[in-house]
């Protein structure tokens, strides 16, 4: 029985990585940690569960785990996510994103341990780019931007430290934007997907969106890939390598609202909020996808059309 250490297991992408898991058919044991209780573990038929509450912040505890449990894959998955976020509190940000991993690497080394580590990065990384360049590739230079795609590349850049010099089993991602059912709404879409839920309830036929700049571009990629991705990098991926985890393919904010608003069958106007303009944003991110696909035979599954109906069916089941 393989056995994977989830730290964020709490997360969206975390209960998503679970259920593909328990789709899989294979039989595994999972140790999540997280600083928030998982109050969404449910009894499976392939998947084993366990649960520690602790702060990756506090290297004995995140020791202690890791030597009970000795796993075979770790995937990293626990940091402080949003851009947002690391304007408003940079030191919270940048020491919860770089310090939990450091933590936990160095542990990993110290103890000879010899998992293979999924370390998670972000495509915020790549900065603003001249859209002659596009889609970014692995080799694309990186001019990070926000708190958030600086603490992201440090987390890179030491990865690769640890996999080059000290002989650690660690594969690196540059994680684009993740979107499906379950996610907060602190993050675009999912935040579009509510409001939009909460007017068809009202019985409304029109409503009008609070929303930042609606002229950026993302790629965005169903989490339901994304996982599927996370699962064959770290049991067949190549160490010390990073690969881009994307679509492919850009769409502007403003067309997310159109295709939210046609799937809900209303009309619906935007006004712009200050407070969800950014002080430096990246105007334009695509990635290439070729690398994980031409290495690992990874392809998107689910459409974008799918992703924003399934977002959308989920806030109205809970608003």
């Amino acid at each position: 029985m393989k056995k994977f250490l989830i730290t964020g297991i709490s997360g969206f992408v975390g209960q998503h990585f679970i259920d593909f898991l328990e789709a899989t058919k294979v039989k595994t044991h999972v140790m999540g940690v997280d600083l928030t209780e998982n109050k969404s573990g449910r009894d499976r038929t392939y998947v084993t569960q366990s649960f520690k509450r602790i702060d990756l912040l506090n290297r004995p505890e995140i020791e202690r785990v890791l030597l009970e449990f000795q796993p075979d894959y770790v995937l990293h998955l626990a940091s402080y996510s949003s851009v947002a976020f690391s304007w408003q509190e940079p030191v919270l940000s940048f020491q919860n994103n770089m310090n939990v991993f450091l933590n936990l690497v160095e542990t990993i080394r110290r103890q000879g341990l010899k998992p293979r580590i999924l370390s998670v990065g972000s495509s915020e990384a790549y900065g603003n780019i001249n859209q002659d360049h596009l889609p970014l590739v692995e080799e694309s230079p990186l001019d990070p931007v926000s708190p958030y795609a600086v603490a992201r590349v440090s987390q890179e850049l030491l990865s690769r430290v640890y996999a080059d010099s000290y002989g650690v089993d660690v594969v690196i991602t540059r994680s684009f934007n993740h979107i499906g059912p379950g996610q907060k709404d602190i993050f675009v879409i999912s935040s579009f997907a509510k409001q939009i839920a909460e007017i068809k309830k009202s019985g409304r036929k029109n409503g009008v969106l609070s929303t930042g700049d609606l002229h950026i571009v993302r790629d965005f990629l169903d989490v339901r890939d994304v996982v599927r991705a996370y699962y064959l990098l770290l049991t067949q991926g190549k160490n010390g390598q990073i690969y881009n985890v994307c679509s492919g393919n850009g769409h502007s904010l403003q067309e997310v609202v159109d295709e939210l608003a046609s799937i809900a069958g209303l009309a619906i106007k935007t006004e712009l909020n200050p407070a969800f303009v950014r002080p430096s944003d990246n105007r334009v991110i695509i990635g290439s996808n070729k690398k994980i696909h031409d290495d690992l035979g990874w392809s998107p599954a689910v459409s974008f059309q799918q992703s924003l109906k399934d977002i959308l069916d989920y806030w109205a089941d809970l608003v």
